[in-house]
C-alpha cells in the first residue's frame, strides 16, 4: 500500500493511566494533577521526547473541582513545559469527549495543522467528597470555616423532569430499561439475566487489568441480586448496575503524525493507526425521543463507522461498548449483531473499570491500544454520553491508514434525524386516561421506596409524567413485579399540587 505524506496519517503511540487512592483526602491528586500524571505516563510509553513537542492539546472537561474549569489549558501546559498551536477544553465532560477529540485530532493531523497531539482527562470525585468531608469535621471546630475550601457549582437549570424525581442518569436509564425490555420481547427475569451475564463479563475484564478500579469479579447474581453490598437504586438496577464516579483515575493517549512516530523511533509493532468515525446525537432532554428501546443516532454511529472503514463486525477483534448502564450496551449489541457472550470492554466498564465522568472512553482507548499491541488488527470504540445522547464510534487499527483518510467528516446528524420517527409533545397540566409507556422506582438508601415515576402516553399521543406515591403499596409491587403487559396498562393520571399522579385501571 501507498501511503503517500505520512504527515498526514494519524497514529496513536502512547498511552497512560492512573489510579489515585489516597489514605486520606488530603493526600489525593486533584483532576489536574491526575491529568498531569496521565500525560507523563502516556509520554513514558510513547518514548522519543515527543510529550514536549505537542501542538494540539484536547481536554476532557471535569466537574470534580469547579473552580479548575476553564484553568485546565494553562494548568497542563505550565506543568508538562507544552506549547500547542492549538488547546481546548470540552464544554463539557460527556462520554463521547474522548473519542470526539481521537477524531478531532486525527482530521487536524490530515490537515497538516498538527503533528503531536495530547488528549487527556481526569475526575478526582473521591478526593473531592474526602476534602469536604474533612472540612465539615474542621467546621464543627471552627464554625467561622463553615462554608469550607471550594465554591458552589452553579445550580443546574431545573426542568420539569426534576418535578417528578428525574434528576441524574441513574433516575432516567431505568426509562429506557424497562421500555426496551417490553420492546425486546423480554421478561424481566431475561433482562435481568441479560444485564447479569454482560456486567459479569465486564468484571472478570476489570479484575484482570490493572488500571481498573475494582478488580473482584462478580458473577450475574450478585451483580443484579439485591443484598447487603447491592442496593436497589432505580428499578430495576442496583448498585452493581450503575456506573462508580467515585474515583480518582486519569487518562492520556497521544496521537501524532506517522512521520513524527518514525522520527521519534517508535517500532511498527507499537504504532496503532486511527481509523474513521461517526457520530450523532439524539435531544438533550432525555424525554425528548420517539421512544425509549432505540436511538436512531446510536445506529447511525455504529452502522457508519463500520461502512466508512470497509469493515464488518466480524473483523472486528477487540470491542468497547460504552457500559454506563446496561440498557446502553444492549442496545448498542443488537445494532451490531454481538451476542451477549462477547467480550465488549476493554477496560472493565464504567461500574467496575470505573466512571470518571466524561473521561471513562480515553481509558478505554488505552486499553485498546494496549490490546492491539498484543493481538489482533481491529478495535471498536463505541461512546456515549448524556442520557443515550451523544455518539461516537471509532475504529484503531494496526492495519496502515492511507494518506487521504483524513481529514474526514464524522458529522452524521442529518442521517440521525431523518431515520427518527416523530417526537411526542409534552404535556405536564394532562387528567384523565392514558397509558403506560415506561416508568421506575426510586430507591432511598436503605433500598425502601420513594416513589415510582411514570412515562404515559394520551390517546392523541402526547406524553405526559405522573407519580406513585410510596403509600401506593398495590401499585409499587404491581411495578416492580414487571409482568407481561405493564408497558401499555391504562390508568389514570389525577392532579395533585404540581404533579400528576398515577393509578392503574
Amino acid at each position: 500500500m501507498q501511503l503517500g505524506d505520512l504527515n498526514r496519517i494519524p497514529v496513536i503511540i502512547g498511552s497512560g493511566q492512573v489510579n489515585d487512592r489516597p489514605a486520606t483526602g488530603a493526600e489525593g491528586l486533584d483532576s489536574l494533577g491526575l491529568m498531569i500524571a496521565a500525560a507523563r505516563e502516556a509520554a513514558k510509553d510513547a518514548g522519543g521526547g515527543l510529550l514536549e513537542q505537542t501542538d494540539w492539546l484536547g481536554i476532557v472537561n471535569q466537574i470534580s473541582f469547579p473552580e479548575l474549569t476553564g484553568t485546565l489549558i494553562s494548568g497542563i501546559k505550565d506543568a508538562l513545559s507544552i506549547d500547542p498551536g492549538f488547546a481546548r477544553e470540552t464544554p463539557s465532560p460527556t462520554g463521547d469527549s474522548p473519542i470526539l477529540l481521537i477524531n478531532e485530532a486525527a482530521n487536524a493531523i490530515g490537515e497538516a495543522k498538527a503533528s503531536i497531539a495530547l488528549i487527556v482527562g481526569a475526575e478526582a470525585l473521591r478526593t473531592a467528597g474526602m476534602r469536604k468531608k474533612e472540612a465539615a469535621l474542621a467546621a464543627q471546630d471552627a464554625p467561622a470555616a463553615k462554608k469550607g475550601p471550594y465554591p458552589k457549582r452553579t445550580p443546574v437549570q431545573p426542568e420539569p423532569r426534576h418535578l417528578f424525581g428525574l434528576h441524574t442518569p441513574t433516575d432516567v436509564y431505568p426509562l429506557f430499561e424497562n421500555a426496551a425490555r417490553d420492546s425486546f420481547g423480554q421478561t424481566l427475569e431475561e433482562a435481568q439475566a441479560e444485564s447479569g451475564e454482560i456486567w459479569a463479563g465486564m468484571s472478570r475484564v476489570a479484575a484482570q487489568t490493572e488500571s481498573a478500579w475494582i478488580r473482584e469479579p462478580r458473577t450475574a447474581r450478585q451483580i443484579i441480586e439485591v443484598s447487603a453490598d447491592n442496593r436497589p437504586i432505580a428499578f430495576p438496577y442496583t448498585k452493581f448496575q450503575v456506573a462508580n464516579a467515585a474515583v480518582n483515575q486519569g487518562a492520556a493517549v497521544i496521537v501524532t503524525s506517522l512521520a513524527a512516530a518514525q522520527a521519534a523511533g517508535v517500532p511498527d509493532e507499537r504504532i496503532i493507526y486511527v481509523g474513521k468515525g461517526a457520530a450523532a446525537h439524539e435531544a438533550e432532554d432525555p424525554l425528548m425521543r420517539p421512544d425509549f428501546a432505540s436511538s436512531a443516532s446510536m445506529n447511525v454511529s455504529l452502522e457508519r463507522a463500520l461502512e466508512l472503514n470497509e469493515i464488518g463486525i466480524g473483523q472486528i477483534d477487540h470491542l468497547e461498548l460504552y457500559s454506563c448502564f446496561p440498557i446502553v450496551p444492549k442496545m448498542a449489541r443488537r445494532v451490531l449483531g454481538v451476542d451477549a457472550s462477547r467480550q465488549i470492554t476493554m477496560f472493565g466498564g464504567l461500574t467496575f473499570g470505573g466512571g470518571p465522568i466524561g473521561n471513562y472512553m480515553t481509558h478505554a482507548a488505552a486499553c485498546m491500544v494496549d490490546a492491539l499491541r498484543k493481538s489482533g488488527t481491529n478495535g471498536l470504540l463505541f461512546a456515549n454520553g448524556g442520557y443515550a445522547t451523544h455518539n461516537h464510534t471509532i475504529l484503531l487499527t494496526k492495519t496502515p491508514q492511507p494518506e487521504g483518510t483524513f481529514p474526514q467528516e464524522f458529522d452524521f446528524q442529518a442521517e440521525a434525524d431523518a431515520t427518527r420517527g416523530e417526537i411526542p409533545a409534552m404535556e405536564l397540566e394532562y387528567e384523565g386516561p392514558a397509558q403506560l409507556e415506561t416508568y421506575t422506582i426510586l430507591y432511598d438508601r436503605s433500598g425502601v421506596p420513594k416513589q415510582g415515576v411514570i412515562v404515559a402516553r394520551i390517546d392523541d399521543n402526547r406524553r405526559t409524567l405522573a407519580l406513585v406515591p410510596a403509600t401506593d403499596r398495590q401499585a409499587i409491587e404491581r411495578l416492580s413485579a414487571a409482568a407481561p403487559g405493564l408497558v401499555g396498562a391504562a390508568g389514570q393520571v389525577s392532579k395533585a399540587g404540581t404533579q400528576g399522579h398515577w393509578s392503574f385501571d
